[in-house]
């Protein structure tokens, strides 16, 4: 291993073991299913957001059983506040393939395409559930590798970076082994987006969040909370009616909604 992915371990390492999130509820289990929901809740979404309605969705759904057998509307409910509600669906989507086509069994599970789960997420849950070694690449890791390996310049793919990320990990304790060690990578990289203009802008793949005030996100947002309370025509949202159009559109396509009887309804 060279000198300087040494000197690198050696830096993450001893910011993690000082400043490191060690407290994230997430990081104190090792169960398949709470691991998937924490990284499908964070996808886009801050920690800060994302630690109550945590708390709260395993209250309500504490394993992937109950969570198969809840109705999407219950779901919804629950995610609700958290943005992107597409992502609640399709957790319920994977929790309800998890436990009828591999009776619960996440190991099996997890090699198999499932509602929403990427090959991030994919490798996400095996890390941080298994401590398998798995090249995992999301905003904060990428920071970190741009900061360190690459100089001001030319945009940087995530190509060029998985030979770095395969050399620097860890495969095994007393090291830390792969589900410590990219802990320690994302918050470092976290770290580091507040200390200096995003690494993670210089990668070949950066795209900028688009505002969610005025968005169509936000309305479905609001269609999706209206109709929480029952069935709906949905003639009285304060948006007009073109925009609200789209957001059904979008809504009905990808399964959150259906119209029954000429009212909108989960």
């Amino acid at each position: 291993m060279s000198k300087k992915v040494e000197e690198f371990q050696k830096e993450v390492w001893k910011y993690y073991h000082t400043h490191g999130r060690h407290d994230l509820p997430w990081r104190k289990t090792r169960d398949p299913y709470k691991i998937l929901v924490s990284e499908i809740m964070l996808q886009q979404t801050q920690v800060s957001r994302v630690l109550e309605k945590y708390k709260e969705f395993l209250t309500n759904f504490p394993t992937v059983y109950v969570l198969a057998q809840a109705t999407l509307t219950e779901v919804i409910r629950t995610w609700s506040g958290l943005g992107y509600n597409r992502r609640g669906k399709y957790l319920h989507d994977s929790a309800k393939m998890i436990v009828t086509a591999y009776n619960g069994d996440f190991v099996e599970a997890l090699v198999n395409p499932l509602p929403g789960v990427g090959p991030y997420t994919r490798a996400a849950v095996r890390t941080f559930a298994f401590n398998e070694p798995h090249t995992m690449i999301e905003t904060n890791i990428r920071a970190v590798y741009i900061h360190h390996f690459f100089k001001e310049g030319k945009p940087v793919s995530d190509k060029e970076l998985i030979p770095l990320i395969e050399k620097a990990m860890p495969i095994s304790p007393p090291a830390g082994g792969p589900r410590e060690w990219h802990w320690a990578l994302m918050d470092y990289g976290s770290y580091l987006k507040k200390q200096f203009p995003n690494p993670s802008r210089r990668s070949a793949g950066y795209t900028k969040q688009s505002k969610f005030e005025g968005s169509l996100r936000q309305v479905r947002g609001m269609i999706l909370r209206e109709l929480h309370k029952g069935p709906s025509l949905l003639n009285s949202l304060p948006v007009e009616k073109e925009r609200v159009d789209a957001a059904l559109a979008s809504l009905k396509k990808h399964g959150m909604i259906k119209k029954i009887r000429g009212r909108w309804s989960i």
